[in-house]
């Protein structure tokens, strides 16, 4: 499964947390280490589509509010298939060939 830079952030942002949550506030600092940052709001709309297909990609629960015409998100949960996806972008230990014969 792809994922982008921001996407992978988000997901690095909720795993370390105790209820694997983030607040959409936090993920607007993942701009600002960049030399140039788009305006602030191009970065919620960023934010808020890359929030959107990471619930479509079942990765993430949205938490907010709905009007007739839109939904506010205003924090997100991982989802257990979040989860293992977050746990993997951390990287893997490497298995070290071990001989369990011993010689005598």
């Amino acid at each position: 499964m792809k994922l982008s830079d921001l996407q992978k952030y988000i997901l690095r942002q909720a795993w370390p947390t105790k209820d694997k949550t983030v607040s959409k506030n936090v993920l607007a600092k993942f701009y600002s280490n960049q030399k140039a940052p788009p305006p602030v709001k191009d970065i919620i709309n960023v934010i808020t589509k890359s929030v959107e297909r990471l619930i479509k990609k079942e990765l993430v629960i949205g938490y907010g509010w709905r009007t007739p015409h839109k939904w506010f998100i205003r924090q997100v949960r991982l989802t257990p298939k979040g989860k293992k996806v977050a746990k993997s972008l951390f990287g893997i230990q490497q298995k070290l060939p071990f001989s369990s014969r011993i010689k005598k």
